[in-house]
């Protein structure tokens, strides 16, 4: 290989990325059930690598517990999960993990490889695995549940939010249809779906559960109580029993398109990041977490505005 085509087939990129805690993921078991919590409260549960890892992790273990028969999936603080990091100090993009697929490491590669190799081992590749592991998972929300957030949710088996919740997708924004863990037009039905990317606005939890993407909707005070009661009572029927349910139903979403759905969805979402970076110079389309908040606050005094007129 010429040293021109080496320099097109490798690349170096820096790593800054500077954590504020060894611990981006908390994990505890108790009466059967195990309890994975986001751990990144000051930035709002947003994921970075680091946090990602440390849920697989916890996954993992849980698993791996005879003793564990539920999962509870929950965020320290005021927020579920803000979503992906595309902004904090621990962005941690361009480090490299140990994997848990077997796609190769990004962080040397070039062009659109980059991303789609990243984001088929942390985000859709780690989803399925989360979604099909044989344990009930439950997802407790509350606060804010965007982008990311949704994907971390969507792969639990069941979502107990509390009223004060929201649901977002964004990312249409920055060019995007979706996020990666596409499962929109499953989780809400198509036309609701569309409004839901096509607008970008915040679903309140109320409305999720009448969609059908919610269980139970409980105020913040009651949402843990609740939450582990419902935990409880499922740890109470067979383990195999709750497997195999799961396993018919998720099998069932499969056969009606989901996985291969899935599939087209992150071919175009990264055909949109490879656009992005031709049209703009930038893989999200010049955007930011601090540009994202900006521009969801600008539309809701908006919105605000046109209601009080």
């Amino acid at each position: 290989m010429t040293a021109a085509n080496q320099a097109q087939e490798f690349v170096q990129r820096e790593d800054k990325a500077v954590y504020e805690t060894e611990q981006p993921v908390l994990y505890s078991v108790e009466n059967g059930i195990a309890t994975v919590t986001m751990n990144r409260p000051g930035f709002n549960n947003a994921q970075n690598s680091q946090m990602t890892y440390a849920l697989d992790a916890a996954f993992r273990q849980a698993v791996d517990d005879d003793s564990v028969k539920v999962i509870v999936l929950r965020g320290e603080g005021k927020h579920f999960s803000a979503g992906h990091d595309i902004g904090t100090p621990g962005r941690d993009i361009n480090k490299e993990f140990d994997r848990s697929t077997l796609w190769w490491d990004h962080t040397n590669k070039p062009g659109g490889e980059y991303l789609y190799a990243r984001e088929q081992e942390v985000y859709l590749g780690m989803c399925r695995r989360w979604r099909e592991l044989p344990k009930p998972t439950i997802a407790m929300v509350q606060g804010a549940c965007v982008a990311g957030g949704l994907m971390l949710a969507w792969v639990c088996d069941l979502i107990i939010a509390s009223d004060d919740a929201f649901f977002q997708d964004p990312v249409v924004r920055m060019g995007i249809p979706g996020v990666e863990y596409f499962a929109h037009p499953y989780e809400l039905n198509p036309r609701i779906a569309k409004e839901f990317l096509f607008l970008g606005d915040r679903m309140s939890a109320e409305r999720a559960r009448e969609m059908g993407m919610v269980n139970r909707v409980f105020s913040r005070d009651e949402l843990a109580d609740a939450t582990y009661e419902i935990a409880g009572k499922i740890a109470r029927q067979p383990r195999m029993g709750l497997a195999l349910t799961k396993q018919v139903i998720n099998h069932v979403e499969d056969l009606a398109g989901k996985r291969t759905g899935m599939e087209a969805a992150f071919a175009w979402h990264h055909f949109a990041h490879v656009h992005n970076e031709q049209i703009s110079g930038d893989l999200l389309g010049g955007f930011d977490a601090k540009g994202m908040v900006k521009a969801n606050k600008a539309e809701a005094a908006e919105k605000n505005s046109g209601e009080k007129a």
